[in-house]
C-alpha cells in the first residue's frame, strides 16, 4: 500500500460510494464506471498507435481537369426584332 493511500480505510470508502450513490443514482452508476472503462481502453490505443511508425501519405489526387472552352460563340439572348 502507498503512503498516500494509507489513511483511507473502510469508513471513509463507504462515505466516498454513498455520496456518489446520492450524487449520481444507483442506475448511472455503472453507466458511468463502463464509459470511464471504454475512454481508459481509447487513450491506451490511442497511446499505442502514436508509437507505431506513421503510414506514408496517400498518392496525391490529381486535379480535374476543366471542360475547353467553347469553340462557336452563344447565340445572343435577344435575338435583334425586324
Amino acid at each position: 500500500m502507498s503512503p498516500t493511500f494509507a489513511f483511507v480505510t473502510g469508513p471513509e470508502i463507504m462515505i466516498v460510494v454513498g455520496l456518489a450513490v446520492l450524487l449520481f443514482g444507483a442506475e448511472r452508476i455503472p453507466k458511468l464506471a463502463r464509459s470511464m472503462g471504454q475512454a481508459k481502453k481509447e487513450f491506451e490505443s490511442a497511446q499505442r498507435g502514436a508509437g507505431q511508425s506513421e503510414q506514408p501519405p496517400a498518392a496525391p489526387v490529381p486535379p480535374i481537369a476543366a471542360a475547353p472552352p467553347p469553340t462557336t460563340p452563344a447565340p445572343p439572348l435577344n435575338p435583334p426584332q425586324p
